[in-house]
């Protein structure tokens, strides 16, 4: 029965590395972006804002990328009985990126960086902005349709740093092309 097993085992591997072999020489290095919008849940607020990236992938498995987004979608909140206006102004960071190439065209992704977000909310003609900083890490996957062109989705958490801890969970949908 061991016998079986590993000679199975053997038989599988050695059809799954051709694939595996053709997915790593498919998956180019290069310039690589990507535009689309983004849904940031965080006490209680749902705010959207676009957002696009721009990375260099050094080789099939490693990359980096920044991130910039501007608030396209504000929320309201109830603060001591006064409905406040939220809006997140902008945000940047920047990842380490992980691909997992599951084709020619196709990768899971995973990132881990660091950023930064900025906020305003208003309430009774009265402006506050907001600024902090994030550890962020996340999941995601892209698939190119022809090569170049393609759509990518992916889960962002931000955990906040300094007195304004807390936590964003971050999902964005876009356009992604390689250059």
């Amino acid at each position: 029965m061991k016998t079986f097993i590993a000679a199975a085992t053997a038989l599988a591997a050695f059809y799954a590395l051709p694939g595996a072999a053709q997915a790593q020489d498919a998956s180019p290095a290069g310039v690589y972006g990507s535009i689309g919008y983004a849904n940031a849940h965080t006490d209680g607020l749902d705010l959207g804002a676009v957002q696009g990236r721009l990375g260099y992938r050094f080789n099939t498995w490693f990359g980096v990328e920044g991130e910039l987004a501007g608030g396209v979608k504000d929320d309201r909140v109830n603060v001591g009985g006064v409905k406040a206006k939220v809006k997140l102004s902008n945000q940047e960071a920047i990842y380490g990126v992980a691909f997992a190439p599951l084709s020619a065209n196709t990768d899971l992704i995973g990132r881990i960086g660091y950023g930064s977000q900025s906020a305003k909310a208003s309430a009774l003609g009265v402006l506050r902005v907001a600024d902090g900083q994030s550890w962020n890490f996340g999941v995601g996957a892209q698939h190119h349709f022809d090569g170049v062109n393609g759509v990518r989705v992916d889960y962002t958490r931000e955990q906040f740093t300094g007195s304004g801890s807390g936590h964003a969970d971050v999902v964005a949908l876009g356009y992604a092309h390689r250059f």
